[in-house]
């Protein structure tokens, strides 16, 4: 086990209502007010923001409106809020583009957004930042790339990003914020789809800033087993690149009662990791139901959606942070 004595701290993704934070938007910002002063009450100790693109290029709006979010949770009680960042590369900002002016415009966003973090006072940035969410290759005749063809289009795609990415742990570092990268499963994204894949291409980044976030949905539905994890895990605590943990259902939804491996996915973890774990839970909101082909009914969100007889987004965070707790329990005592 980590030498802490207490158990980590738990940050719920506000995927549970939102993709967009409108930071700028006053009246929005009052709702996020609202959602962190009740799950407060439930441990939540801490919180995920999703960082929404800004394809205009303002940035210095966006870190303002950022600073001032935060100032605005410092003056409602909330100082002791941590927040971490959820951020992704997109087709404008890819830093595994062929063209230097693009890969050159990807590194100036991820900086903007390396600033954000800072303003929130976070420490880490996470998120698929390699290879843009969602975005499938194809040939230039628009037939989709599979299997070995892709591997090896990736390959290449990997080392224009791995030039990048030292620049930008070195800015990283100035800001004291830690860049997690995310494998995403194979049916979200084309790549890096498991942990061994971002492991090879992380040899090629020399800064240390650089890291990964482990997420047991990712891990579970394309991940290589669970002694090969524990090997994994060790190597990259060793590395000091284990820079953050996800718990979240394969099906995205209600944590309490999902097909999570808990045992073998977190004891390796907690042996060597001692920072915060983030609940990950895409409540069917209209960003989501169709990327996501969600079938299941929404976690009605209170003060936005008529109350009905089904699970409310407080209800599911309620019994996510409290699932989560039992499990750490269990394992902690256990080591």
């Amino acid at each position: 086990m980590s030498n802490s004595s207490s158990l980590p701290d738990i940050y719920l993704s506000f995927f549970m209502f939102t993709t967009n934070l409108n930071p700028g938007d006053l009246e929005y910002r009052q709702t996020v007010l609202k959602h962190i002063k009740e799950l407060k009450k439930f441990g939540y100790t801490g919180f995920e923001f999703p960082i929404a693109p800004s394809e205009d290029k303002n940035y210095e709006k966006d870190i303002k409106d950022y600073a001032n979010l935060r100032s605005s949770l410092d003056s409602e009680g909330f100082a002791d809020i941590k927040i971490s960042t959820n951020v992704g590369a997109t087709r404008t900002f890819d830093l595994s583009s062929p063209y230097p002016e693009q890969r050159q415009a990807a590194l100036e966003y991820l900086k903007s957004r390396i600033d954000i973090t800072a303003a929130l006072r976070g420490e880490i940035m996470m998120g698929p930042i390699i290879i843009p969410y969602g975005v499938f290759p194809t040939t230039d005749f628009n037939v989709p790339i599979w299997s070995d063809q892709l591997q090896e289009h990736l390959a290449i795609r990997y080392r224009n990003a791995q030039i990048i990415f030292n620049k930008l742990g070195q800015y990283a570092e100035q800001k004291n914020v830690k860049l997690a990268i995310e494998p995403i499963t194979h049916w979200e994204t084309p790549g890096p789809n498991k942990l061994s894949q971002l492991i090879e291409f992380l040899d090629g980044v020399e800064s240390k800033q650089v890291g990964v976030v482990i997420d047991s949905a990712h891990e579970t539905l394309d991940g290589e087993g669970p002694e090969i994890f524990k090997a994994q895990v060790s190597s990259l605590a060793q590395q000091k690149r284990l820079h953050y943990v996800q718990v979240s259902p394969p099906d995205r939804g209600a944590l309490h009662t999902s097909w999570i491996p808990w045992q073998s996915f977190l004891e390796p973890i907690l042996q060597v990791y001692d920072g915060p774990i983030a609940v990950e839970i895409f409540n069917a909101i209209p960003a989501f139901t169709n990327s996501l082909r969600l079938t299941r009914r929404k976690f009605w969100i209170p003060g936005e959606d008529p109350e009905n007889e089904y699970p409310s987004a407080y209800d599911i965070a309620d019994k996510a942070i409290n699932a989560t707790r039992t499990q750490l329990d269990k394992i902690k005592y256990s080591c």
